[in-house]
């Protein structure tokens, strides 16, 4: 069986090393089985690799079924881990009836289109993934009588916040415009939250709610997210040019403490109280993540600049804008949980295994 170590890079390895060393009550999965949707994407690819490590250090025997869209993707991405034995992939629609053969103890329910372009091009997709897809997944978790499900799902449930407030918390509601159409996302998690309460006062399912701020990593060099292509022009050794004053303010998280957070609500959260996934030390406007992941890499001697003079001075909140995009977390600390990696950190983490990532290609 191909030990985690042995089938990741180093730079891989030791990213997930975090996640695996956690402190959990991880007896809670020994010998258990842990179906997660969405295995495609990367925070689920850092879910699954820290258990799978935490298998080779303490043989927690813990079974991982990963549901994937694309199977020829995730065996670009996994590689020889799907040769062990603590690891199965099934390729589907999650908007289909899942078509597994085994049941689960536990589901991560974390499959969903995220992406500006999915908004734009492909609402409806966007729309079903979010709430068909999170019935999908509570139907069989409620046949499999799983011990508890776990739903990502986002800080775009808040809305527009305009009653002064510096800090979102979870019990904030602000407006979101329910008849436009780039609203799916935003709008589908909502909704599929409300799912997950119906789910859990029906049947006495457990549901947890997680909640992550903007998660950063070494996603792809095509991702169209703001911070992907910052990090996609550090590996290009391209200048960055901000072609906005880049003033939004918000709050960020390194996908390998997404991961350990996401265990740790799944673990040791309450049934349908949310958790904000954020990192205060990583809280920045767009332009100061810009400038972080230049200053990140002084001997490259990058830039930051912007397409418009008058956005070369950062402006001003107003009393009339909505709340910043900045999460309170003080819900997760209460569980023990608190993010280790800083911005500057995270992105040269993630420049360094994006890059490895291009010279193996």
């Amino acid at each position: 069986m191909a030990a985690v170590k042995e089938a990741v890079s180093g730079l891989v390895y030791d990213d997930i090393l975090p996640v695996a060393k956690a402190e959990l009550p991880w007896e809670q999965l020994k010998g258990k089985t842990l179906l997660i949707t969405g295995a495609g994407g990367f925070i689920s690819y850092y879910v699954i690799l820290g258990i799978l490590a935490k298998n080779d250090m303490d043989a927690t025997d813990i079974t991982v079924i990963g549901l994937v869209r694309n199977r020829e993707r995730a065996e670009k991405k996994y590689g020889t881990l799907l040769e062990r034995k603590d690891f199965k992939l099934y390729e589907q629609d999650v908007c289909e009836d899942f078509q597994i053969k085994e049941k689960a103890d536990y589901v991560i329910h974390a499959a969903s289109q995220a992406s500006a372009w999915h908004f734009e091009n492909d609402p409806v997709g966007t729309l079903n993934a979010n709430l068909t897809g999170t019935a999908k997944a509570l139907e069989y978790a409620k046949s499999s009588k799983s011990r508890s499900v776990l739903f990502v799902s986002s800080l775009k449930v808040y809305g527009a916040v305009h009653d002064g407030s510096k800090v979102l918390k979870e019990d904030t509601t602000g407006y979101i415009d329910h008849t436009l159409y780039k609203n799916c996302y935003a709008q589908g998690k909502r909704a599929a939250e409300t799912l997950c309460a119906a789910y859990h006062k029906s049947y006495g399912m457990s549901v947890k709610i997680a909640r992550p701020s903007y998660i950063y990593g070494p996603a792809s060099m095509e991702d169209d997210r703001v911070w992907a292509q910052f990090l996609a022009n550090v590996v290009k050794k391209e200048n960055i040019l901000l072609k906005s004053s880049g003033s939004a303010y918000r709050s960020f998280c390194y996908v390998a403490d997404a991961a350990a957070a996401l265990l740790t609500i799944l673990l040791k959260g309450e049934d349908m109280v949310p958790y904000n996934i954020a990192a205060s030390h990583s809280d920045i406007t767009i332009r100061g993540f810009a400038q972080t992941a230049v200053e990140a890499f002084p001997e490259r001697n990058l830039t930051l600049s912007f397409a418009k003079k008058e956005d070369e001075q950062e402006t001003d909140s107003s009393l009339f804008d909505a709340a910043p995009e900045i999460l309170d977390h003080e819900r997760l600390d209460g569980l023990g949980f608190h993010a280790g990696i800083d911005l500057k950190d995270g992105i040269r983490r993630a420049v360094m295994i994006l890059e490895e990532r291009n010279q193996s290609c």
